[in-house]
């Protein structure tokens, strides 16, 4: 044995002919219990990276042979729940919508699925809490431009309004007045006084007042209805109340009637929404503050 290895007979341990102040360097060898776990840990570490995804590729990790993923239990999880509220969306979607709210459990459903489905779908535009924005109607009033019962609510989600996607899709088109030179800007600046004066607020020229009447009466009042209470079926906003959809100061106003307005609403049904859904989300809306009762 070498002087770099010396033995020592006390403890039958090696040393690695290591000394610092007296302490000697003992070359110990690891304990059999963990030397076992350590050849078990390997053996299971490239066990389970044949089993399960593990390696990275270009694209994505190997597969694995057991094929297991967690987007699959994912997948799983979400198809497990749909068969759990299968029963329950088979009758939401098949019962009368008025009669939803006469079965509490299937109201109660309808209302938290739709809110869900309210807060994934439709907040980018109408805002998380339904209060809307400029171009986008506040759900929580009483002011439908095509109505707010059940069915007109149901249908508006379904179709949508004014797009190219759906053929029974909600439409209407107010001219261009100032931009397609149907009117001359005398006459717009007219009519936008006159349309303010009509909802309360004292316009910029009130001088206009009278001309901008006779200018709505011919051009206006066949969607907006003589008085100005406006026309569901045609989607005519009333200009008599305070809710303006684009902004009730002059500015937004003559901006309305010289570029006229043609917001959007893509459909919800077919490939996005499920009937069920659909009428999910139209129950929710309808119970936030502003749904009428059916005729």
């Amino acid at each position: 044995m070498s002087d770099n290895k010396q033995k020592r007979d006390d403890l039958d341990y090696e040393t690695t002919g290591h000394s610092w102040d007296g302490i000697e360097e003992y070359n110990k060898p690891l304990p059999r219990w963990w030397l076992i776990v350590f050849y078990l840990s390997i053996v299971w570490g490239i066990g389970y990276s044949i089993a399960y995804p593990a390696w990275p590729g270009i694209k994505s990790a190997s597969a694995g042979l057991l094929g297991w993923s967690t987007r699959g239990d994912v997948e799983q999880a979400i198809e497990d729940h749909a068969a759990e509220l299968a029963p329950i969306n088979e009758q939401l979607a098949s019962v009368e919508l008025t009669a939803i709210s006469d079965d509490p459990q299937l109201s109660t459903y309808a209302q938290n699925a739709g809110g869900a489905i309210f807060r994934t779908w439709c907040a980018q535009c109408h805002g998380s809490g339904a209060a809307g924005a400029k171009g986008y109607p506040n759900l929580l009033d009483d002011d439908w431009l095509w109505g707010g019962t059940m069915e007109d609510i149901h249908y508006t989600v379904t179709h949508g309004i004014r797009n190219e996607q759906d053929d029974d899709a909600r439409f209407s088109q107010m001219p261009s007045f100032g931009r397609d030179d149907l009117l001359a800007d005398e006459e717009i600046e007219q009519v936008a006084n006159f349309v303010m004066d009509l909802s309360g607020q004292t316009p910029p020229s009130p001088d206009m007042v009278d001309a901008g009447a006779e200018v709505f009466d011919i051009n206006c009042s066949s969607c907006h209805g003589e008085d100005g209470t406006g026309d569901r079926f045609q989607g005519a906003p009333n200009l008599t109340d305070a809710i303006w959809l684009y902004g009730g100061s002059y500015d937004a106003i003559h901006e309305s009637v010289w570029n006229a307005r043609f917001g959007v609403m893509p459909p919800m049904g077919g490939a996005d929404l499920s009937e069920a859904e659909i009428r999910a989300v139209a129950t929710y809306v309808h119970g936030l503050g502003g749904g009428e009762a059916s005729e």
